[in-house]
């Protein structure tokens, strides 16, 4: 902020900040200093732009605007409240759709004001739910019940569920605290209900994310545009928008149901992988756009990775957009989403357990960004086989089957799910173990396709590369000859041991035979008592591929 800019640079002219004789290359202030708002505080603390209600905590982590009576200000929101199933009552289609309101239960709750701070709420819930909540149930019911008492206020948007049907209305009143029926509606807001309600399994996969966690109130705001366009088309969105420039929730509204989509393949991009036809790319776009998850598996040396890796780069539009993981045997939940590990304090050296983001938590969130959800971004797990997948991703395996549902994580207690525009390829290696030991739970969710010396696009790619690079065609014969040698096709050896320039410097080849084609036969065949130079060595295949003449000596 350019204002706590200024007062920061003048207070540390004026020497009111000056540097510390205690703490080694932080400042410390003179005297007292007063700020006119938390958040200018907060970012003269901090040399940064800050929420003050959010960065100012006590010592046990409660923030600020815990402690600050009245109704929260600020731009309107979207919230879900529950009333299908209130002590086995349908309260929507009862009470809330016919006398206009949206109710929340608190039958034990004594008096509180509309605008109640969230630190005396949890005086209240905590003496007054004791012996009938256990204490994350009182947690749970403190945030619901300042969500509805302090942070909706009149021109919010709020949606219910009921019957299959969404139901969407505008709180028109502060909430007021009656007598009813045990105590199941005693916290209440009038409401202006639109009558038609939205069947569920219409709405879009984003918003039945959100509608799909399971606490009774529950904030939308960040699908916000999602709400305010159903039951309206694009045109009719569109019209709002241009008669009523000055509301922007038209325009939000379009912007949200905008389609995600990933490129068209190009035939450019086809010749630079060396792919045979354009077909195959789009065969493997529509895979991902249908399933989101896909793997990549063949012998080793068949570019599963770099194909995975340029792929991920094209449809998401560049490599910010792509996170690269590798897999192996001790990869854990902990490492992969979320987990408790040991961070450092800078000042006092002290090591403290911390939940901790893994790659997947943190591309999720990413994608998530308000701006990001229409752009794809890509998870490249390689070797995914060679990690105990359910251990690796527990709960989340149940959200790559069902990206409309969100679930609760196991360390941090959160709700969530995966973005729409998340997508994951995995690659692997056959010769590591084969496709037939991956579990049933695990073909469910991904598509495989084979890269394999017997098909396209890798049985002609050592080809269409060496005329590329202008080489002769040995490498591929040589190849060929080797692959026909060998029976089973989870060890066949791919073309891209050979598509790299040191192969094609004096002794290349043979130094690339010696040094990485054969160890990996002789692994294959230990305790066969095979001479894997005899059958599968560069002498041996250029006879086969070029018979010498009759008085030509056998090589050994």
């Amino acid at each position: 902020m350019p204002s706590s800019y200024k007062f920061r640079e003048d207070l540390i002219a004026n020497g009111r900040i000056a540097p510390s004789r205690k703490w080694d290359k932080y400042f410390e202030t003179t005297e007292n200093t007063v700020c006119g708002s938390p958040s200018a505080a907060a970012e003269i603390v901090l040399g940064r732009s800050a929420n003050g209600f959010v960065e100012w905590q006590t010592a046990e982590g409660h923030p600020l605007r815990d402690f600050i009576d009245g109704p929260q200000s600020g731009p309107t929101r979207t919230w879900l409240v529950r009333g299908s199933n209130v002590a086995g009552f349908d309260l929507v289609q009862r009470l809330w759709r016919p006398d206009g309101l949206v109710s929340l239960a608190a039958g034990h709750l004594r008096e509180a004001e509309p605008g109640i701070s969230k630190a005396e709420l949890r005086t209240f819930v905590d003496e007054d739910y004791e012996s009938t909540l256990t204490y994350n149930q009182r947690l749970q019911l403190v945030e619901e019940l300042h969500a509805f008492l302090s942070k909706m206020k009149p021109g919010d948007t709020v949606c219910t569920i009921s019957q299959g049907l969404v139901y969407v209305g505008e709180i028109i009143g502060d909430a007021e605290q009656v007598a009813s029926d045990g105590g199941r509606s005693n916290l209440r807001r009038p409401v202006e209900w639109i009558a038609e309600g939205h069947p569920y399994e219409d709405l879009p996969e984003e918003l039945q994310q959100k509608l799909s966690i399971q606490h009774d109130v529950v904030d939308l705001t960040a699908v916000a545009g999602l709400v305010a366009g159903l039951g309206r088309t694009d045109e009719e969105l569109e019209e709002e928008a241009r008669e009523s420039p000055e509301d922007v929730s038209a325009e939000i509204a379009v912007l949200a149901r905008r389609e995600l989509e990933l490129p068209e393949p190009t035939v450019e991009l086809a010749e630079d992988l060396l792919v045979h036809n354009v077909d195959w790319l789009r065969e493997v776009r529509d895979l991902l756009w249908d399933e989101r998850q896909l793997v990549f598996y063949g012998p080793p040396g068949t570019g599963k990775t770099y194909l995975a890796l340029k792929l991920a780069e094209f449809f998401g539009g560049g490599p910010q957009q792509v996170k690269l993981v590798q897999f192996h045997p001790s990869y854990s939940y902990e490492d992969f989403f979320e987990g408790f590990r040991p961070i450092e304090d800078p000042q006092t050296r002290e090591v403290a357990f911390r939940i901790t983001d893994g790659p997947l938590r943190e591309l999720a969130d990413l994608a998530a960004r308000e701006g990001n959800r229409r752009i794809p971004h890509f998870l490249v797990i390689d070797e995914i086989n060679r990690a105990n997948l359910a251990k690796v991703f527990g709960e989340l395996y149940f959200l790559l089957e069902y990206r409309n549902k969100s679930v609760r994580l196991t360390y941090s207690g959160n709700d969530f799910a995966l973005p729409s525009n998340l997508f994951v390829i995995g690659t692997m290696n056959t010769a590591d173990r084969s496709i037939a030991l991956v579990d049933a739970a695990m073909r469910r969710r991904f598509a495989f396709v084979e890269l394999s010396t017997r098909a396209e696009p890798t049985r002609g790619l050592l080809r269409r590369w060496l005329a590329r690079e202008d080489h002769d065609t040995e490498p591929a014969d040589l190849l060929d000859a080797l692959n026909s040698r060998i029976d089973d096709p989870d060890f066949l050896i791919g073309p891209s041991y050979l598509m790299k320039k040191g192969v094609y410097r004096d002794g290349g080849l043979e130094r690339t035979w010696r040094t990485k084609i054969l160890p990996l036969l002789e692994e294959h065949h230990y305790g066969e008592g095979l001479n894997v130079g005899q059958r599968y060595g560069l002498p041996a295949l250029r006879t086969a591929i070029k018979p010498p003449a009759d008085d030509a000596p056998v090589p050994e």
